[in-house]
């Protein structure tokens, strides 16, 4: 049995436990390509299904398998922890796969952990509740910087998200254009990666260029990042079309 066959089956034996047990119950966090395989099935579950990732941008979710006639409140077991240099004036530049090498040192499997998100000066670790502790406890330098790390609120992630604005002007709204755009590739190298299934809209993986991407669209491309796709926001005299969209800064 494959990667794929036994994440279906894994998620596929969660929603039959929780219909049975007629509680909700959880996944770990999915990566884009299980998030692909979670949709691909989604008719096949004995439960309704949600997913969430702390934050409503997050590329890693859990899903929730939520079972009829439920009479309780749940909540994801999600945790955020805010990590700060503790000497702010001796911290060295850190990136994302510093925090990411320091956390997987530690020895906790990385389907535990969800997104790592860059802050004002910080760092926000999403994971599950039941890692917290440890990584409160283990966690105390990334490289040759000594941190603290704090538990917070996931809507302080939310406000310190770093977004970066952008304007565009492509000849569609075609998902082999926009790429193309944003990352200024030409079309047919945006073309290679959608057909290399690098290309992930809302943790769906396309492999249609001609997808026509909407308003609100949060598109991962592997190797290049992730955005937002805003609107049309107007056309050219030439007839082309003006988009907005914003980066995320990682």
């Amino acid at each position: 049995m494959n990667e794929q066959e036994l994440c279906k089956k894994r998620l596929l034996d969660l929603s039959r436990q929780a219909d049975r047990k007629g509680i909700v119950l959880f996944s770990d966090f999915l990566n884009l390509n299980e998030l692909n395989i979670y949709h691909q099935c989604e008719s096949e579950f004995a439960t309704k299904t949600e997913s969430f990732g702390g934050v409503s941008y997050a590329e890693r979710q859990i899903i929730a398998f939520i079972p009829d006639a439920l009479y309780y409140e749940w909540t994801y077991p999600i945790a955020a922890l805010k990590v700060e240099p503790a000497y702010p004036k001796y911290a060295e530049k850190l990136g994302h796969r510093d925090l990411l090498g320091s956390v997987m040192t530690l020895g906790i499997d990385r389907s535990k952990i969800g997104d790592i998100l860059m802050g004002d000066g910080c760092y926000y670790i999403l994971c599950e509740e039941n890692v917290a502790p440890y990584f409160m406890e283990q966690l105390t330098k990334v490289r040759h910087t000594l941190v603290r790390l704090s538990v917070v609120s996931t809507d302080e992630i939310s406000s310190h998200q770093e977004m970066i604005d952008k304007d565009g002007i492509i000849t569609s709204n075609r998902l082999d254009s926009v790429i193309a755009c944003v990352y200024r590739l030409s079309r047919s190298q945006s073309l290679e990666l959608i057909r290399a299934d690098r290309v992930f809209v809302n943790g769906k993986n396309i492999q249609t260029p001609t997808y026509i991407c909407k308003p609100d669209d949060i598109i991962s491309v592997r190797g290049h990042g992730r955005f937002h796709f805003i609107s049309i926001s107007g056309e050219t005299n030439k007839g082309r079309l003006k988009i907005k969209y914003q980066l995320y800064k990682s």
